[in-house]
């Protein structure tokens, strides 16, 4: 049941990851468009510009689930990479349940009231021409931080099946897993 939880989680993370990666390309090309745009015909469009921050923004946070998946969080290796595959399963054990998972269901909580309230006041863009809906971009946060948690339980259940199985090879940074 573990081993099934494990490759849904991962799943759904690898998922956010292939999202984020059309994300940066959609964003790619919008930057683009802004440039041509601005230095060959003079023309500036507010909301294009804006639409680069909300695709750098959702490209960033859909990453991070990813990112934790595949082991390419940032982490002081200097010890951890010399430990055994079982030490590392408890550091990551203690570290999800410690820190990753408070801070993410902490921060996706308040996060719904901030995206909500974006809603109901029906928050736009303060400058002229620029997007409307601003609860949308708001409403990645707290989706994102509860990605996250799900992608750091999924990190905290492959150190519990390293612990029960040593004779795993699943690798705590799975650098393997692809988008």
């Amino acid at each position: 049941m573990l081993m099934q939880a494990e490759r849904v989680i991962n799943r759904f993370s690898d998922i956010l990851g292939k999202i984020s990666s059309i994300l940066f390309l959609l964003m790619l090309v919008n930057v683009f468009f802004n440039v041509v745009a601005r230095y060959a015909f003079n023309a500036v469009w507010i909301g294009s510009q804006e639409m680069e921050w909300h695709l750098f923004a959702t490209m960033f946070m859909l990453g991070v689930p990813y990112t934790l998946r595949a082991g390419g969080h940032v982490r002081v290796d200097l010890i951890y990479e010399r430990l055994s595959v079982g030490k590392q399963s408890i550091i990551d054990i203690l570290g999800g349940l410690v820190l990753l998972l408070p801070f993410t269901l902490l921060v996706g909580y308040y996060g719904i009231g901030f995206a909500y309230e974006a809603f109901e006041l029906g928050e736009t863009s303060g400058d002229p021409g620029g997007l409307p809906y601003r609860w949308i971009i708001k409403a990645v946060i707290p989706f994102a931080f509860f990605a996250t948690a799900i992608a750091g339980l999924g990190l905290i259940i492959t150190s519990i099946l390293n612990i029960k199985h040593p004779e795993r090879t699943e690798p705590h940074n799975n650098h393997e897993s692809s988008l």
